[in-house]
């Protein structure tokens, strides 16, 4: 079964097995509507029970976890959902774990680099990509006037970059 993290648990919250989630998603409200989702390294099932929001954090609530004692060892650990809950994207949108580590080539096929991260800006994001062999990082708008193809099964990236973008 594939899994997509969506979160992670950074510390319990009171006593009664809340914790407090960092969430590693854009839609923050999307724990609003999660039914199920897999806790720590051996992913156990879990139903959710209650959902509350402070700060930049989703204080969740499992059904199966009542006592801080019974969830404080899941601390640090990553909250996943199987392919059920995982969101669907529009058209040419990507999840930023599918675009990590893609290699990026210029319209002629040269290697560029690899999208070692990616810069979420207000209007569009920005693909960081390293160049292992110069030790140079170059910022790329992911927008279509210089992106050209992206082929997430293939983690492939085709970019035409502007005269100075890539030097």
């Amino acid at each position: 079964m594939d899994y997509t993290i969506i979160g992670k648990i950074i510390s319990t919250h009171g006593i009664k097995g809340e914790v407090k989630v960092y969430p590693m998603t854009d839609n923050l409200e999307r724990f609003d509507y999660l039914k199920t989702a897999y806790i720590g390294d051996n992913k156990i099932k879990v139903e959710l029970e209650k959902v509350k929001y402070h700060k930049s954090l989703a204080i969740l609530k499992f059904k199966e976890f009542n006592d801080i004692n019974q969830i404080i060892h899941f601390k640090d650990t990553f909250i996943y959902v199987d392919e059920e809950g995982k969101v669907v994207l529009p058209e040419n949108h990507f999840f930023i774990y599918d675009l990590l580590g893609s290699q990026v080539f210029d319209t002629k096929y040269k290697l560029i680099g690899i999208i070692s991260d990616v810069l979420q800006g207000p209007s569009n994001d920005i693909y960081v990509v390293k160049d292992m062999g110069k030790g140079k990082e170059y910022l790329i708008p992911a927008v279509k006037q210089f992106v050209i193809d992206v082929n997430i099964s293939e983690k492939r990236i085709v970019i035409d970059p502007i005269e100075g973008m890539i030097e």
